[in-house]
């Protein structure tokens, strides 16, 4: 999962499609307005088939990559207290860069085989969760000597040893893992899934994701309470109070020659902003001895330069590979584990394709391009555990956000975006310069983060009857059981004793992830006791799903495999039956006469200059 589900204001969108013009349907407020403005600002710039101009697709593509910058960043950061490499930034930054690359290997895959959306591709918490309780057993807690600075020696053979084994532990569950859900993807068994999990399932498991990590989150922050909060506050002023204050930037254009437009700069990039002058901050006060210089004196961790000179050391190009850290291992634990959290990941990637669809102009995703997708994911997260990111992938929903901001849905602009992380995995300097980031700096983000993640959860209860006794009973239960159960284990590791050793490592790993055991009493008790569909909130759960449109010609043009694959697959009429396979469809739909017409840039009326949109987005 990404950080920062945002389902608010997702489901009021629509599809209509007049021309190749794509316009989101008018609220009430909107009916009130001027019809010439309303009709100007409901339509997109770009429809999902549409390409750019080059340059507008490689700043928007910047663009994309700076907004998931802060959830692909933190989760190296954090699997980096599990895998003992606090003190390693060098390492750190070979997992931003080594994470970096994969997920624009799977943001390529994923746009052009998988669901065909302009949706990226990044780490995912759901597995960060999973991953965090797996390392939190006895045989992988590190050693005391790690977590003294001065007591660690980045390139002794022990030390690499040490983090190494648990990666490759890491890698070989996440890899048996994503076997799970790339046979249910390409099967079509995700429907089945979808058929008995509702928001009182998907709520608390979601929430949990957060709360569970509250421990990290305020390590990190009360390091130095003075910078994190300044953290804190930056984000929240720029995401919140400066959002629809638009900022002057000159521009150029041949009609209008030197004139300025406004970009809500502070509404596109406030985790950028906000982690950039906290970091700057702390930089000064390092230069200025502000900050204590011994390790013991509190606010220590607040310097810029303990990871020593570790950009110098970064090699200018990386060249990622699958194995570097060595031949992954498999445990029955850590591979139980994962499946918890690939399930959780599966799901939140369904309501997003629904969201993206509407916001970038395209149909309801069908059966098989949402099957492909979810299979796509799952090749994703087998690659991320053959390169050693610790982690899967699954698609980010800032980054759908983001379209309803630029209003340019164009795939194209992903793929831009998947071109210049594969870039930025490549060049090691770059990734490097992130793990100078101080400690309360990222505790801040964390905080902010992790609340939106918990509160993002909860948000799927509007489609529940919370006037429902039933549903208070399920909901509260779930999410109280899944803070306790996991701490009294932590507390009591010793108490789980069936004397059969890989079962008691399953049951440790299972019981200390509140995600899972959260989800599993919300699954278990909201398919048990009595409730109408209604008050459970399945009937507009599923609402989104009804709408199989795969047989229109814009579900053709979006969803059909590209490079004539369609076409020859429809040639056949045993292949249809494919669960992630187009229906057979008339000669003029193929997916070689759609993909063809995608291939060609369109211009309407009324669309804005590329130049207005670029403006402040370089930033």
């Amino acid at each position: 999962m990404a950080p920062g589900k945002d389902s608010n204001g997702l489901d009021n969108y629509a599809f209509a499609l007049e021309g190749r013009v794509c316009d989101l349907p008018n609220t009430e407020r909107e009916e009130e307005m001027d019809t010439s403005t309303e009709g100007n600002s409901n339509k997109l710039a770009y429809c999902v088939t549409d390409v750019p101009p080059w340059y507008l697709c490689i700043v928007l593509g910047i663009q994309h990559c700076l907004t998931a910058f802060g959830g692909i960043i933190a989760i190296p950061l954090i699997l980096s207290q599990g895998l003992c490499l606090q003190f390693d930034g060098l390492t750190q930054s070979h997992l931003i860069s080594t994470i970096f690359f994969v997920s624009g290997i799977c943001t390529l895959l994923q746009v052009t085989f998988g669901i065909r959306l302009p949706i990226l591709q990044g780490g995912t918490f759901t597995l960060l969760s999973s991953s965090m309780a797996m390392l939190s057993m006895p045989e992988w807690t590190c050693p005391a000597w790690t977590q003294n600075a001065t007591l660690v020696n980045t390139s002794s053979t022990e030390f690499i040893e040490v983090w190494q084994s648990r990666m490759r532990a890491l890698q070989g569950s996440i890899m048996v893992g994503s076997l799970f859900q790339v046979f249910v993807g390409f099967s079509g068994l995700i429907g089945l899934f979808m058929r008995f999990i509702g928001p009182l399932t998907i709520a608390p498991t979601i929430s949990l994701i957060g709360l569970s990590l509250f421990d990290s989150a305020g390590t990190s922050a009360g390091n130095h309470w003075g910078i994190a909060s300044m953290t804190i506050a930056l984000i929240i002023l720029f995401s919140q109070y400066l959002r629809h204050i638009p900022v002057p930037f000159p521009t150029f254009s041949k009609e209008k020659k030197l004139h300025t437009s406004r970009v809500y700069i502070f509404q596109i990039l406030p985790v950028l902003l906000g982690i950039t002058l906290p970091w700057l901050v702390c930089y000064i006060l390092t230069i200025y001895n502000v900050f204590p210089t011994e390790p013991d004196q509190y606010g220590y961790l607040a310097r810029t330069d303990l990871k020593g000179d570790v950009v110098s050391q970064a090699p200018w190009l990386s060249f990622p590979y699958p194995g570097q850290w060595g031949m992954p291992t498999v445990s029955l634990a850590g591979v139980v584990g994962i499946l918890a959290g690939v399930i959780s990941s599966m799901i939140e990637s369904v309501g997003d394709y629904h969201s993206c669809a509407r916001l970038s102009g395209a149909p309801p995703p069908p059966k098989h391009a949402i099957n492909r997708g979810i299979g796509i994911e799952g090749l994703g997260c087998l690659l991320a555990g053959a390169w050693g990111t610790g982690n899967g992938t699954t698609s980010f929903s800032e980054n759908i956000g983001a379209l309803g901001i630029t209003k340019v849905g164009s795939r194209m602009v992903i793929v831009a975006s998947g071109v210049l992380m594969v870039a930025m995995g490549v060049f090691g300097k770059v990734c490097a310069v992130f793990t100078t980031i101080p400690s309360p700096v990222v505790g801040g983000m964390f905080m902010v983060m992790f609340g939106v993640i918990s509160a993002a959860g909860i948000s799927n209860l509007q489609y529940a009857d919370m006037n429902s006794s039933r549903n208070i009973f399920i909901f509260g239960f779930s999410m109280f059981s899944g803070l306790v159960i996991p701490n009294w284990i932590f507390k009591n590791p010793k108490a789980i004793a069936t004397g059969v050793v890989e079962l008691d490592q399953v049951l440790l790993v299972l019981l200390t992830t509140s995600m899972f055991v959260g989800g599993s009493f919300g699954f278990f008790l909201d398919n048990t006791i009595p409730g109408s569909k209604h008050e459970r909130g399945i009937l507009a759960w599923n609402k989104a799903n009804e709408d199989d449109s795969s047989n229109t010609l814009e579900s053709g043009e979006v969803y059909n495999l590209p490079f004539g694959i369609s076409s020859y697959l429809s040639s056949s009429s045993w292949l249809r039956y494919i669960p992630f396979c187009p229906p057979g469809e008339p000669s003029s739909l193929d997916g070689c006469t759609a993909d063809t017409n995608a291939l060609e840039p369109k211009q309407q009326p009324g669309h804005p200059e590329p130049s207005q949109i670029i403006i402040g987005v370089a930033l």
